[in-house]
């Protein structure tokens, strides 16, 4: 309703409108239901726009969790009371969430607009914990930046027990062959978040070093390249729901529906980058009131 009300008031108080209509010479009750009809028009397809991208019911993403989370607390990636109490002030991790956290079943990953940022919290700590070439040989150890602890991705990772960089590419929590490795090289190499300029091969903030995690997931469980970038993009975008509403926005304006976009042109540099996404900005009015993460626990 706020936002058919926002529709409303924009049409009416556009004098371009106003004066084209009066000078059609258009009743004032028509002009009304003109504008009304416009309005809700509108709102229409942004609620069409919005359930293709994040649909409310959620997505199941094609791999099992195998007590990840358990044993994540066991090394000490997680302290599960710091985690737990992150989110007690909102009503506490729901009955999922928990047995991700905490539990030694193997359910499959289901991501939607509510556990977004548990998901979110949970990769980060397995792409921060597991082992990885990416995290040892890549540009988080190139000299040039100070030592791989003076990112977002380790030093904002509040809910270690103990010093973070003990845990740093510490633990083989996920087994991968070397062609699998090279696959997430591969792939987090073309994997951008807006909120930098950085690929996942170069996880310094929370979103890169979560995505990794997922990345040796999939792998891991022989999901192929190409549903690594359709599953990428999905949990993308619920981690940034406003960037990538108006990116289908924008595709939807270049004639391509969002359920036709190719995931790997869209995670890309020229999209998903935070200088790609300004440019999509400059031609499109951005999607608002979605939210997503920030860069923190």
């Amino acid at each position: 309703m706020a936002i058919l009300l926002s529709l409303l008031l924009i049409f009416s108080f556009n004098p371009v409108m106003h004066q084209k209509m009066m000078a059609a010479g258009w009743p004032r009750g028509h002009m009304q239901e003109q504008v009304a009809a416009q309005a809700n028009d509108a709102l229409i397809q942004q609620a069409v726009l919005t359930e293709q991208v994040v649909p409310t019911g959620g997505v199941y993403l094609p791999v099992r969790w195998n007590g990840l989370g358990q044993k994540m607390v066991k090394a000490g990636v997680i302290d599960q009371d710091a985690f737990e109490s992150l989110y007690a002030q909102n009503g506490g991790l729901d009955t999922y969430e928990a047995q991700l956290l905490s539990g030694s079943g193997s359910p499959a990953l289901r991501i939607d607009s509510q556990n977004a940022g548990v998901l979110l919290n949970l990769l980060w700590a397995l792409g921060l914990g597991n082992t990885s070439p990416i995290l040892e040989e890549g540009p988080m150890v190139d000299p040039q930046y100070g030592g791989a602890e003076r990112f977002a991705s380790t030093g904002g990772w509040t809910l270690a027990d103990g010093d973070v960089m003990d845990h740093y590419s510490a633990h083989p929590f996920i087994d991968l062959t070397p062609n699998q490795e090279k696959m997430v090289e591969r792939v987090a190499k073309n994997i951008y978040r807006p909120c930098c300029d950085n690929s996942t091969y170069f996880p310094d903030c929370n979103h890169g070093m979560a995505m990794l995690g997922l990345l040796q997931l999939m792998a891991s469980q022989d999901i192929s390249e190409d549903e690594m970038y359709a599953y990428a993009l999905q949990v993308n975008s619920y981690w940034f729901p406003d960037t990538y509403l108006t990116i289908s926005k924008y595709m939807q304006t270049q004639g391509i529906a969002w359920s036709e976009v190719d995931a790997r042109e869209i995670l890309g540099l020229d999209y998903s980058s935070a200088s790609g996404y300004s440019k999509i900005v400059s031609q499109i009015e951005p999607a608002r009131g979605l939210g997503g993460g920030g860069c923190a626990v």
